[in-house]
């Protein structure tokens, strides 16, 4: 009984327009109070110590960080000069600048930290671009919202900083490995329908005739940019640094791109880029804290074993049931931000994933993947509405082209499904 007013409270309350962290603390508190009734100020103390807990951790150091690189990279000028350095090696010509798009996607999601901020990045350079080569604009926009999708895979990432906080027993370098396979696959999966759609209706006809970017020229712009996840995860794997530090590290580096390299992010630029990753930070850190309340009194009730129960009745086995959870995964992320989809609903995850003996890090892998597959699942993308509004084009004029973006990154995710090294072969050669 409890357990339905805490869920079918939250839920009405998202659904009327309330911020999801308001609602998480404000279902959270009239259990913790119902409970408490027989105690001191109605049991109100374990609300200060449950958002305590779960914002007093050590690898939350590293969020704010993560979050100022995103800040900071959107104003660096490394985007502009990859895409440059990509359209050099691959040349042009019908279907190229889309590959170009996912490729630099796929490179430079390990240094924005942020899909949005990523989108912003390539999608200010490449939407352009495309348009004068004759490419539609909702097509472009497509393009753009499902490859910075594969952000939250390619470590530094977000929803892996969560995941890792929420899940014991799972170390974050472990999972930044064991990201990094699916994560190509996802980005190659994507290039297919790029490719194979711009032939089939004559897109970038006018690319052919665009001149080539100087290979040696472009390469010596660029290099500060490649060096950054050489630098980044290289750095862990060496030894050099922890994820917390290496969160520093990333910063820090991005900041000397913008500012003394390229000289795209002035003195005065660093307050904004300071007060935009604080303001996330911030919410972030609320959310985490009420989240806490929350996961607390799903606990306190055992609202998950019920959960449990109802999934082996079903009768469904293993694979079955996973496919069910990715399943309710994707289409809640239809409508949530990954973190929020974490903080939420992880809680309630994590006896299923004892019960089945999912390994954790290839769960952990699978639900980034379908969270990224939300990203850019209409109608409320959060990447695709951005590169949307870069394009401006509504995002109802990308439906169809979309569902062939969607239908290959599916195939990626089915693949790590079905064949688990691809997501723990890295970490056990890494020796995680």
């Amino acid at each position: 009984m409890i357990g339905a007013f805490l869920i079918v409270g939250f839920l009405s309350l998202m659904l009327a327009g309330v911020p999801i962290a308001v609602a998480m603390g404000l279902m959270g508190s009239a259990v913790v109070i119902f409970m408490g009734s027989d105690m001191p100020w109605f049991g109100l103390s374990t609300l200060q110590q449950s958002f305590d807990a779960s914002v007093a951790k050590y690898p939350l150091l590293a969020l704010p960080m993560f979050v100022l690189v995103g800040s900071a990279f959107d104003r660096s000028g490394v985007a502009t000069r990859m895409v440059t350095f990509a359209t050099a090696v691959l040349g042009r010509g019908p279907g190229m600048l889309p590959i170009v798009a996912i490729l630099v996607a796929m490179l430079l999601g390990g240094i924005s930290g942020s899909g949005a901020a990523l989108a912003a990045a390539i999608g200010g350079v490449m939407i352009d671009a495309m348009r004068r080569a004759g490419y539609p604009a909702a097509f472009s926009a497509t393009v753009i919202g499902s490859a910075t999708a594969t952000d939250i895979l390619i470590p530094p990432s977000l929803g892996f900083v969560i995941y890792a906080i929420m899940v014991s027993g799972v170390s974050l370098p472990e999972l930044f490995a064991a990201g990094l396979v699916p994560g190509v696959l996802a980005g190659v999966a994507l290039i297919f329908p790029a490719w194979w759609l711009s032939r089939k209706h004559g897109f970038g006809a006018v690319e052919s005739q665009l001149p080539r970017p100087p290979f040696w020229k472009s390469l010596r712009e660029a290099s500060w940019g490649l060096v950054t996840p050489v630098l980044i995860l290289g750095g862990m794997r060496a030894g050099w640094f922890t994820p917390t530090e290496a969160a520093v590290v990333a910063a820090a580096w991005v900041l000397f791109i913008g500012l003394a390299i390229h000289k795209t992010i002035g003195l005065r630029d660093l307050y904004e880029v300071f007060v935009d990753s604080v303001r996330t930070s911030a919410v972030i850190m609320v959310i985490l804290g009420f989240a806490g309340i929350f996961a607390y009194c799903i606990d306190t009730i055992g609202l998950a074993e019920p959960i449990v129960h109802w999934f082996r009745s079903l009768g469904l086995g293993s694979i079955g049931t996973l496919i069910v959870v990715l399943v309710v995964f994707k289409l809640l992320g239809m409508f949530l931000d990954g973190v929020s989809l974490f903080l939420v609903f992880l809680p309630l995850l994590l006896p299923l994933i004892k019960s089945f003996g999912w390994n954790p890090v290839w769960f952990g892998v699978l639900i980034c993947m379908v969270t990224a597959l939300g990203q850019f699942t209409p109608p409320l993308a959060v990447n695709l509405l951005v590169s949307c509004r870069l394009a401006g084009v509504p995002v109802e004029r990308t439906l169809p082209w979309v569902g062939w973006f969607m239908l290959s990154f599916i195939a990626a995710i089915v693949a790590v499904i079905f064949m688990p090294q691809l997501a723990l072969w890295l970490p056990r050669v890494s020796g995680y």
